[in-house]
């Protein structure tokens, strides 16, 4: 029971990251904008946090500076989501195409600038304070589900909260019925006086930022730091997350936790003998190769907003 408890703790810890990724990417879909960029927005995230947090060590912020760094992500992946909405939005231009620059330029300039601030090093330094697992008090006593659920890393809390928040405003606000609208059908949103471009820009600038906080997840709670190749291609997972989960909060942090599985297995496995008879390779690859098989299944049947990817001019009808 012990290595399932672990097991299933362990997903949960990995999908963490899927599922602010997930949901960042579900707002801007939602609102009819493709986000293929959540794989830069995650990279910027993870950037901005590990410097934010690192400047706020130095300036003696102590056990406070992971969450400043949470912040720094959020706040300055503006500049990044904000390119993909002018030019998604104000300029009509491809959404596939706008989201892949943002996933280039983001992993190019984040390089480039962590080699200038840290003078010629390919990552940043090591974090001294970073999140550990919180253990809820008589919560975690009890037997398998307490070690399970309530042993974990405050940003699992954090997603856990940020998805019943985003699937009440979505479906019990009007708010959220403005925005399904124009992701729907914006020209009738239109003519009961909802602004669709400016509804738009707020759920594409919100949903990078929303993203990033999956990147720095990775860095305040698994890494450490930030580098190159810290996410990997986890944006892309989140993105079949956001599909399989047919634009839906909870379907996604359900496809998140599927994903965080094969992640998790990769870890537990390990730990057997016979694990070191197999290349490690295999063991990276489980989440990708999962990724295809349950789009190859399931992707087909998902149903996206009707007016995804289509440019909204006002006054055209």
């Amino acid at each position: 029971m012990d290595i399932i408890a672990n097991l299933l703790n362990g997903s949960l810890v990995f999908s963490t990251a899927l599922i602010f990724a997930a949901l960042g990417g579900l707002i801007s879909e939602r609102s009819g904008v493709i986000n293929i960029g959540i794989e830069g927005f995650m990279v910027s995230g993870a950037f901005f946090s590990a410097v934010t947090a690192y400047y706020a060590e130095a300036a003696g912020f102590g056990a406070m500076s992971p969450w400043i760094g949470l912040i720094g992500a959020f706040i300055f992946t503006v500049i990044f989501s904000s390119i993909h909405a002018v030019a998604s939005i104000k300029y009509g231009a491809n959404q596939v195409v706008s989201g892949t620059v943002i996933n280039i330029l983001a992993a190019g300039s984040t390089f480039f600038l962590v080699k200038m601030i840290f003078v010629g090093s390919a990552e940043t330094p090591l974090l001294t304070n970073v999140f550990h697992k919180v253990r809820i008090p008589y919560l975690t006593d009890i037997p398998f589900v307490g070690k399970v659920f309530f042993n974990a890393y405050p940003t699992t809390y954090v997603a856990i909260a940020l998805v019943i928040v985003l699937h009440f405003i979505l479906f019990k606000t009007p708010s959220g019925l403005r925005l399904r609208s124009v992701g729907e059908h914006p020209n009738a949103a239109a003519t009961v006086g909802v602004k669709v471009n400016r509804m738009r820009y707020i759920a594409v600038i919100l949903s990078g930022s929303v993203a990033s906080l999956g990147g720095a997840t990775i860095v305040m709670t698994m890494n450490g730091n930030f580098a190159h190749n810290t996410i990997a291609g986890q944006g892309f997972i989140a993105l079949a997350a956001v599909i399989i989960g047919k634009w839906n909060p909870i379907g996604a942090i359900l496809a998140a936790l599927l994903f965080g599985v094969a992640q998790a297995v990769k870890d537990q496995f390990q730990i057997f003998e016979f694990a070191a008879t197999i290349p490690t390779e295999i063991f990276y690859m489980l989440p990708y190769l999962l990724t295809l098989v349950v789009l190859i299944g399931a992707g087909g049947k998902s149903r996206a907003p009707k007016a995804l990817g289509e440019h909204y001019e006002v006054g055209k009808r």
